[in-house]
């Protein structure tokens, strides 16, 4: 089994200049990037849900270690 990043920007409600990154490690067949785009959205809000002080502004999936540049 392969393991994928999503990468979540999130901000604070109270202060939306406020943002930071969060990761979810997800399973992936394949260990595809593009695998991992199509099928966050139930993640995301499911994040979202728990996170209720928080709001995601942006996300993205990169293979563990390869984190690559801010957003």
């Amino acid at each position: 089994m392969n393991f994928v990043e999503l990468i979540l920007t999130v901000c604070t409600l109270a202060q939306p200049a406020a943002c930071d990154e969060r990761k979810i490690v997800l399973e992936s067949a394949t260990g595809s990037t593009n695998n991992c785009m199509m099928q966050a959205m139930p993640y995301i809000a499911q994040w979202s849900g728990d996170h209720p002080q928080l709001t995601v502004t942006k996300w993205r999936c990169a293979r563990p270690g390869a984190d690559g540049e801010k957003i």
